[in-house]
């Protein structure tokens, strides 16, 4: 006897996934990611500044996923779209200096798949035209690319939505239910790492150990270092009390405990 797939919702993991679309320039994409989305389970959406948004072009392209685009969150940042994320994976087809190592899309949704068992992930793509810029992609902690012809690499922004969530599927289906307790800490936000870079940021430029004149590329470093360490919640108010010490009179520090 044949078996059919069955129509339950999706796992709670499904449901920690947001695809975030940054500065789409054609609404028609809009619509098609989001039927893309749709097919393989997943159903939030949020837009970086799109050019166009709402439009009947995005409506017709949909083709059944409006309730996704009716869901769609629009903000004005790519910073905003990640807030209370753990992990971010970003999409683009070209080799960034100073960005973490490159994974293929298969290893990168593996890495998602991992971080959606306990908490919020989000997989960012970028304009059309020009892709995700060099401060888009600092704000990621990795990056991932799609094998296709080196000749003809160029992919359809909701075809390489369609590929990812495929991915993603594949691997979300394969991961066990998160255990009810771990070894290790609550994984740190985006917008709480990006609140210890602010204060590094403030407190190097106090000190005078970064000259604003000439930065160079210290806090894309030390991004990058962020991004391979995962910190974790109480790593990040530990480094944050450790540099709001500094400041303090030497007989009125806390120590740590």
């Amino acid at each position: 006897m044949n078996s059919k797939p069955s129509a339950l919702p999706p796992p709670e993991s499904f449901q920690r996934v947001r695809i975030v679309l940054s500065h789409t320039s054609h609404p028609g994409n809009i619509g098609a990611a989001a039927r893309a989305m749709k097919t393989m389970g997943f159903a939030r959406l949020v837009l970086v500044n799109p050019k166009i948004f709402p439009d009947p072009q995005a409506e017709a392209m949909a083709s059944g996923a409006g309730d996704v685009l009716a869901d769609a969150r629009v903000v004005g940042s790519l910073g905003e779209a990640l807030q209370g994320v753990t992990l971010v994976l970003a999409l683009t087809a070209r080799r960034r200096d100073l960005a973490t190592a490159p994974l293929w899309a298969r290893d990168g949704a593996a890495e998602v798949a991992m971080a959606a068992a306990t908490g919020e992930v989000a997989l960012v793509f970028g304009n059309e035209t020009s892709g995700l810029s060099n401060e888009e992609l600092a704000l990621c902690n990795l990056w991932a690319m799609i094998p296709a012809n080196p000749a003809y690499s160029s992919l359809n922004l909701a075809a390489a939505v369609q590929i990812v969530c495929y991915e993603l599927r594949l691997t979300l289906d394969a991961v066990p239910p998160a255990p009810t307790f771990t070894a290790s800490g609550t994984p740190a936000t985006h917008d709480e790492i990006e609140g210890l870079i602010a204060h590094l940021e403030g407190e190097a430029l106090a000190s005078g150990f970064l000259d604003p004149e000439k930065p160079g590329r210290l806090m894309l470093r030390l991004r990058r270092l962020f991004a391979r360490a995962a910190l974790e919640k109480e790593e990040v108010n530990i480094l944050r009390g450790l540099l709001a010490s500094f400041r303090q009179p030497t007989g009125k520090r806390h120590r740590a405990q």
